[in-house]
């Protein structure tokens, strides 16, 4: 379905490069087909040699005659690149923004441009097992509707929502949540250090050990509570772990994280002050 598009990437950073890899693994776009931007030539270069696609530093060649314009910046530079591309972008062109926070209405105003998806998607995307979720003006059609499911389909799993209110928690959830893993994993090796693992096998034991309890909980279909009990002996080891995981406020503390995250990202998009 793609491979006749043509592909604009304003801003080649880590999630555009996961986008044109995902892609280009699955055979699913012509190389020749996309160019993509960047003020940066060491990472236009990097492209270039890995993916044959073109690139360019000009931000207006990238968007001409494109059938699919997908804006990878950074919020804080939105202004600035908009003004360039107010009326550059074929009307007819679907606009794929990555941007966080920064909701459907502001982009269509700054860019004067109406077929906007906005999308959420999160870095497992560069290595095929992203999640994002996606909505859309209704001045979409049903083609490019296909076209923006078939991306992100690419990059790992995808649900399309029709309330853009759910792109704010998906930001705070499963946008940032690869980060809140991290950090879990970065405390669980370093206290398997601190007990005499090397960090090679703490990291080993970590890794697997968080695959597959993902792995058995998708396959199991059953309440991760259910999941735990299961694990938990009365008077054991785990009941002990656990008891001071809440005695120190494990849940409590990761359910403000997420509510922050997804202040911040209101904030972003100038729908609240982010004052807590």
């Amino acid at each position: 379905m793609l491979k006749n598009v043509k592909f604009g990437f304003i801003g080649s950073g880590a999630m555009a490069t996961a986008m044109i890899e995902g892609l280009c693994k699955k055979d699913l776009i012509t190389p020749a087909n996309v160019i993509a931007s960047d003020p940066y030539v060491g990472q236009l270069e990097k492209l270039s040699s890995r993916y044959n696609v073109l690139t360019t530093q000009d931000n207006r060649e990238a968007v001409k005659e494109r059938d699919i314009v997908i804006l990878s910046i950074k919020p804080q530079n939105l202004d600035e690149v908009a003004e360039t591309l107010q009326g550059r972008i074929p009307a007819r062109s679907l606009v794929l923004s990555i941007i966080a926070g920064a909701p459907i209405t502001n982009i269509s105003r700054k860019l004067h441009h109406f077929r906007v998806a906005r999308v959420m998607p999160n870095t497992p995307a560069r290595v095929g097992k992203g999640m994002s979720v996606w909505t859309c003006t209704e001045d979409v059609n049903e083609q490019q509707r296909a076209y923006a499911k078939e991306v992100l389909a690419a990059l790992g799993e995808e649900i399309y929502v029709d309330n853009e209110d759910y792109l704010d928690m998906a930001t705070a959830l499963s946008g940032t949540g690869p980060a809140y893993v991290f950090l879990f994993m970065e405390a669980m090796i370093d206290a398997g250090v601190h007990m005499g693992f090397s960090r090679r096998i703490a990291e080993q034991l970590v890794y697997q050990t968080i695959e597959g309890s993902v792995a058995f909980a998708r396959d199991s279909k059953r309440h991760p509570a259910e999941l735990r009990n299961m694990v938990t002996s009365p008077g054991g080891t785990t009941a002990d772990a656990i008891y001071q995981l809440d005695k120190g406020g494990f849940r409590t503390v990761l359910s403000k994280a997420i509510w922050a995250a997804y202040k911040k990202s209101r904030a972003l998009g100038g729908l609240e002050t982010n004052n807590g």
